[in-house]
């Protein structure tokens, strides 16, 4: 087992790469209309409705977005995977319960932030890693917040 760690691959969605009027949307895949049910089969009604934009679907904040690796298995009970791929808003505030990337002491770490009786806490997903409990010396730096997680299925 290993603890998760990160690699930054790419930052997302510039606007300024698509040109006004242009058509980026001619190669994109085709949006289901209505939700695809995952129990009993139903016949197909109407799903496509046109290209969808998984940029307008899981970015807020294109400039302030990235895609990172994440490798190890500590945030396994968050569905976060050794080699998944998530999606960090560095322009969100984060709070108590989000799954951040944080940098403790120069290192980067995938957790789940916890306030509590005023001290931080970086909790893993998996019951075989202890908490980060940041002692009064510790630096601590959130770098984003986790909006989406991208795994193989």
């Amino acid at each position: 087992m290993s603890d998760a760690g990160v690699e930054i691959l790419a930052p997302l969605g510039h606007p300024e790469e698509v040109e006004p009027g242009s058509t980026p949307n001619a190669q994109l895949p085709e949006r289901a209309e209505e939700a695809v049910p995952a129990g009993f089969p139903s016949p197909a009604q109407g799903y496509y409705s046109g290209p969808v934009d998984l940029n307008r679907h899981l970015i807020n904040d294109p400039a302030a977005t990235f895609i990172v690796r994440v490798s190890g298995d500590s945030m396994i009970g968050a569905g976060i995977f050794d080699g998944d791929e998530i999606i960090v808003d560095r322009s969100l505030e984060p709070h108590d319960g989000n799954v951040v990337i944080a940098v403790v002491d120069g290192e980067l770490t995938v957790k789940r932030l916890r306030f509590e009786h005023g001290r931080v806490r970086l909790a893993p997903e998996n019951p075989a890693y202890a908490d980060i409990v940041l002692e009064e010396l510790s630096e601590l730096t959130v770098w984003g917040v986790v909006t989406r997680c991208l795994h193989r299925v």
